[in-house]
């Protein structure tokens, strides 16, 4: 009998940490099932240069976070995406799941569910901390860094000490009802248009071993929440090799358009054959064509849940194109590119704000 007793402890210990299994379908859509439609934006505060700045101790900022998920509220806006980065994590674990935890709670007091985002392959690949950068005048995202940065990408074992992030992060909050997904890789293979001094053929490959590490990682802190990836480019019909691990390794899908309506219905009438929920996590430039009025009563129709790029002008400096890195802006571009509000709380266009609160139902 104790020999039984024993083996049936084991067993059970055993199966509660065998990693979690990628949702079926039908799991995913009963989960969405249960969902508002969810809206909101890709979220930093005005007060931070990247999300490296976010998330530091010393300018962790929740009141001005307070204050913008005030208007977020305001809008209707029930979820926002959030970047994370594995530097607060190295230099302070303990303290960045607090600051996690604070960020949470004034989410929950503003009634917004965030997706969290743990590596980005976008813009500065030689993340350090400390004191970030000022930015630099009238250029987009002039101090965003990436997660890991190349140092770590292009070395698969320092690859393995983001383990303890991702696993830690997930572990902590695996069973939070304030969070709603997670978003694993943010656009692996961007090679940030030459902006900057990277060879595809070097980090790609490396880009696309940390995307299939993250969601192992992933699967075994076992979250209650659904994992994802989101796709950005290419041809959604016929899938390239990280769509591919993207897309099947996702409980609900998750990809960017930055187009007007047309290309926004191809690429979800491409992905409805994966029969789960999908999510556009980035949309809205205005010169391409991508605005509120264009495709989000679209994305009501059809329940895809949307994610605009930007919230608030400020340090991020969205409200300009990308082609700021080479073209030279003096002023306010006429349109804003991303963002919603000026850094005071007053509406770009109070037509979008109308727009947005008559979609969501707020008065």
């Amino acid at each position: 009998m104790k020999k039984s007793l024993l083996l049936l402890i084991a067993g059970s210990l055993l199966a509660q940490a065998a990693p979690s299994k990628q949702w079926t379908p039908e799991e995913a859509n009963a989960w969405y099932a249960k969902q508002p439609w969810l809206v909101g934006s890709n979220y930093v505060p005005a007060t931070a240069i990247s999300q490296l700045e976010m998330w530091q101790a010393e300018t962790f900022d929740p009141k001005r976070i307070d204050l913008e998920l005030g208007w977020a509220e305001s809008l209707g806006f029930n979820t926002m995406r959030v970047f994370l980065h594995d530097i607060p994590w190295k230099t302070d674990s303990a303290g960045f799941l607090k600051r996690i935890d604070t960020f949470l709670d004034i989410a929950k007091k503003h009634k917004i569910r965030p997706m969290f985002v743990f590596f980005d392959s976008c813009w500065n690949p030689e993340p350090k901390a400390g004191k970030q950068p000022d930015p630099k005048p009238h250029v987009h995202n002039s101090g965003w860094v990436q997660s890991p940065g190349w140092e770590i990408l292009q070395d698969p074992a320092k690859q393995d000490t983001l383990k303890p992030y991702v696993v830690g992060v997930i572990s902590h909050f695996k069973d939070d009802k304030r969070i709603l997904a997670w978003d694993l890789y943010n656009e692996p293979n961007n090679e940030n248009g030459g902006r900057f001094k990277e060879d595809p053929n070097q980090k790609f490959p490396k880009a696309l071993m940390l995307v299939k590490k993250a969601f192992e990682w992933a699967r075994e802190a076992n979250p209650s929440q659904p994992l994802s990836s989101g796709i950005w480019i290419g041809d959604f019909a016929n899938p390239n090799e990280f769509q591919k691990t993207q897309l099947e390794s996702s409980d609900i899908i998750n990809f960017h358009c930055y187009n007007g309506l047309v290309e926004t219905q191809s690429k979800v009438d491409a992905l409805r054959k994966y029969n789960r929920p999908i999510m556009c996590s980035e949309y809205m430039a205005r010169p391409e064509g991508s605005t509120f009025q264009a495709v989000l009563p679209y994305f009501k129709e059809q329940k895809v849940i949307a994610m605009n790029w930007g919230f608030v002008d400020g340090k991020s400096q969205t409200i300009y194109p990308w082609d700021s890195w080479t073209k030279e802006y003096k002023s306010e571009p006429d349109p804003w590119f991303h963002d919603i509000f000026r850094g005071d709380g007053t509406p770009y266009k109070e037509d979008e704000v109308k727009l947005i609160r008559s979609l969501t139902g707020k008065k």
